[in-house]
């Protein structure tokens, strides 16, 4: 007889076995919870051991709750070496795909990370959340207004050491979030590098983040970006389709944020990961 569980397969006695005494089943039941506390813990230790802080991320994969993606793929994206997984999306986001896809990552040892687009999809359980403030949207809600009515609600469930404020400076007009958040994409590159020096050194916050979503950005901006920054962790995140506009990117930002990739071609996504820690590499010993 197999219990089968998800990911793993246990052996039982036979029906039989239950039969002839009342103990086997309550010894066979206790084998089966030991076996899962056991392989819990397992996990666990194995992701403490294996999650990094996120100034040392040189590459994530960023999942949508609303789209679909299967067991087999999402597994090749959590072994991948990627760094972290962040968990989030601006269309279609609920409390239910939140916690429905975190439950899945949480198979693995990979880091899993949600940035908040909405009050709704908050849940316990991710090992950092990541708040971003659009600094260049025109309604004061995205810049502050989140950061304010989330704390307010969900602040006492959720360790200080857990929340990352991220300075945001969205670039591409045609992407969503821009429209979501009325945006102002129509920046030189004097414009971005002042938020860039907002970020790190008026509001301090541990992460700026340039946002393409979608589109291929300027790896020039993203240099002139990273030349400015001291003590804020660079994050580019948009449009890298190869393994090149990965090393690209990565030559220049502290973090890439790969994401639609995954969906259309995940073969190609995977190639982002080495790529990224290569360039990592070559930079850390010029």
């Amino acid at each position: 007889m197999t219990l089968l569980l998800r990911d793993c397969e246990i052996i039982l006695p036979p029906p039989s076995a239950f039969l002839q005494r009342s103990t086997g089943f309550q010894s066979s039941l206790s084998m089966i919870f030991d076996i899962l506390f056991h392989r819990r813990k397992n996990i666990m230790e194995v992701r403490d051991i294996a999650m990094k802080a996120y100034y040392e991320w040189k590459h994530v994969f960023k999942l949508d709750p609303a789209k679909e993606i299967s067991e087999a793929d999402l597994e090749k994206v959590c072994e991948s070496g990627t760094d972290a997984v962040i968990v989030g999306g601006t269309d279609g986001v609920t409390e239910d795909n939140t916690l429905d896809l975190l439950m899945r990552v949480r198979r693995f040892s990979v880091s899993c990370v949600l940035e908040v687009s909405n009050l709704h999809s908050i849940v316990p359980g991710f090992d950092y959340y990541l708040i971003p403030s659009i600094l260049n949207s025109r309604q004061a809600v995205w810049i502050n207004g989140l950061h304010h009515r989330a704390l307010k609600e969900f602040g006492h469930l959720i360790d200080e050491e857990e929340i990352l404020a991220e300075g945001y400076c969205v670039l591409n007009p045609e992407a969503k979030v821009a429209q979501v958040t009325d945006a102002a994409t129509g920046l030189d590159s004097e414009d971005i590098i002042a938020y860039a020096r907002m970020t790190d050194r008026l509001f301090h916050m541990p992460i700026f983040y340039l946002e393409y979503s979608g589109a291929y950005g300027d790896p020039n901006i993203v240099s002139q970006v990273n030349d400015v920054l001291e003590k804020s962790q660079l994050f580019y995140g948009g449009g890298i389709e190869s393994a090149a506009q990965a090393k690209e990117m990565s030559a220049f930002a502290d973090t890439i944020v790969v994401g639609n990739v995954i969906y259309t071609d995940l073969k190609t996504a995977l190639k982002t990961v080495d790529a990224a820690k290569e360039a990592a590499y070559t930079k850390g010993t010029e």
